[in-house]
């Protein structure tokens, strides 16, 4: 956490490798996390915009396919 209250700044990390397309992550965050024609995920930015973070979160529990990983980024 930081120490200036301040919330952190997260990415994800997708592994399209073991997507199954089952698209839960996109329903609960579409700002963040995008299917393509083949329903596997992608994301425009690794970086999550503010405000996204605990969507993003959710998102990335809900993969049945344990396909996305949220971290903090230390700065």
């Amino acid at each position: 956490m930081s120490t200036h209250g301040k919330t952190p700044t997260l990415r994800v990390i997708v592994d399209r490798s073991r997507c199954c397309g089952y698209g839960l992550c996109a329903q609960l965050c579409p700002e963040v996390y995008k299917l393509d024609e083949n329903g596997l995920v992608y994301v425009e930015s690794e970086l999550i915009p503010g405000g996204l973070e605990e969507e993003a979160r959710e998102g990335a529990a809900a993969c049945p396919a344990e396909a996305l990983v949220v971290e903090e980024i230390q700065s």
